[in-house]
């Protein structure tokens, strides 16, 4: 009776054992560590934050050294010029910054022509390299309004992309031609010659 009461113990114990070895396999995975919550790692951003990707399709903002300027009455419209500027530049510009010339006539005291608001485009304006803008200049009312303010013949006038900018002196190709500089008026840039007639 001593033995067997041994052996049953001896049995038990074993059975204990090996049930706990069994629980406890079946809390690990198979390679032996134990099962946690899976955390799905985020691929990393982009950029840090601080130096953004720029938007597509911005570009410089047009200065006058990547440019050459023309100016001259616009051919079958009276009281009418067309000024014109290429980009000479490498680069794409645009005039989403200023979107019209800031013209003046004489001395440069007088303020910029009004820029006419019907005129302006939907986007700003931007030049390819080679490619041209084109902004017409309505010399003035004409008498129709009974202004009473005289006409001045000019050659050339200044041309500024920017306020507070330096005006560049645009010569006038042919004959003088005579402007009101307070009624007179010019358009927003425009993207090409037959948009630039409308006005």
């Amino acid at each position: 009776m001593p033995f067997t009461a041994t052996l049953s113990r001896a049995v038990v114990a074993g059975l204990l054992v090996a049930a706990a070895l069994a629980l406890a396999t079946a809390c690990r995975g198979y390679d032996g560590r134990a099962d946690g919550p899976v955390t799905a790692v985020s691929p990393p951003p982009s950029g840090d934050g601080r130096n953004p990707r720029p938007a597509p399709g911005s570009q410089a903002a047009c200065a006058p050294d990547m440019l050459r300027f023309h100016a001259g009455p616009l051919p079958r419209r009276d009281g009418r010029m067309l000024l014109t500027v290429t980009n000479i530049s490498n680069r794409t510009c645009d005039f989403a910054t200023m979107r019209y010339p800031l013209l003046r006539f004489g001395d440069g005291r007088q303020a910029p022509l009004r820029p006419i608001g019907a005129s302006r485009p939907l986007t700003p304006v931007f030049l390819k390299p080679d490619a041209t803008a084109y902004a017409t200049v309505v010399t003035g009312a004409g008498g129709r309004g009974g202004t009473g303010h005289r006409h001045h013949r000019i050659s050339q006038f200044g041309v500024a992309l920017a306020a507070r900018a330096t005006p560049i002196q645009v010569g006038l190709d042919g004959a003088p031609v005579r402007v009101d500089p307070h009624t007179a008026t010019v358009t927003y840039w425009q993207p090409s010659l037959a948009a630039a007639r409308k006005w």
